[in-house]
């Protein structure tokens, strides 16, 4: 089992998970994000880490500010898929808080892993303990910071758990790497209750074929 390890992270973009992500990347490496927006995860880890990035976004606007930013980037749906893309074509992939909103999270992941040698997933945890109480009591679906939405007018199609999200993995021949879990104002890599008590997570993923095990 991994060892609880607390460190600050930084934010950007408002993004903690974003910061989370840039600690996982290696300088000098190659980088594609998916569901990019204004670049804000890539900007920094060229600046910092020297990294080769390209993004890919289906918002025209944050396309075009990308590019102001010198950015490469692909305006793309990701639900297309990643075909466009050669086998291991980079060293990270990743997909922060977009997992929810594809429709075939499990296909784009196995693509993701195709392209890259690694991918780095962030997404809101919908067994977040206080979700299904909210649901119980209020009889309403559940609305906090992480699922801002109201039943009709939500982009959210796929709510996935912690553990949902590890079998998976487990079922397609996927390794967890690394994970570390929201429980207040930081990130942590502790696993004590995190499929209740964890508001999001930042799993770092690859094939089996790929860790060389």
């Amino acid at each position: 089992m991994v060892k609880n390890h607390v460190k600050k992270f930084v934010t950007i973009d408002d993004r903690l998970d974003l910061g989370v992500i840039a600690s996982l990347i290696d300088d000098d490496t190659w980088v594609l994000d998916l569901g990019c927006g204004s670049g804000a995860l890539l900007e920094y880890l060229i600046k910092t880490k020297d990294v080769k990035g390209m993004g890919i976004d289906i918002n025209i606007e944050k396309t075009i500010l990308c590019m102001k930013k010198g950015i490469p980037v692909v305006y793309q749906d990701l639900n297309e898929g990643l075909t466009n893309f050669k086998e291991d074509t980079f060293d990270y992939c990743v997909l922060s808080q977009t997992l929810q909103v594809v429709q075939h999270p499990d296909e784009l992941i196995l693509d993701m892993l195709r392209i890259a040698k690694y991918g780095i997933v962030s997404f809101p945890n919908f067994g977040y303990y206080r979700l299904p109480l909210k649901l119980f009591f209020r009889g309403r679906m559940p609305v906090s910071k992480e699922f801002p939405y109201d039943w009709d007018n939500t982009p959210n199609i796929h709510l996935v758990t912690i553990k949902d999200f590890r079998e998976f993995c487990k079922k397609n021949g996927i390794l967890i790497l690394k994970e570390y879990h929201n429980y207040g104002e930081n990130y942590s890599s502790g696993h004590f209750l995190n499929n209740k008590r964890s508001k999001n997570c930042v799993m770092m993923i690859t094939l089996e074929r790929k860790s060389g095990k």
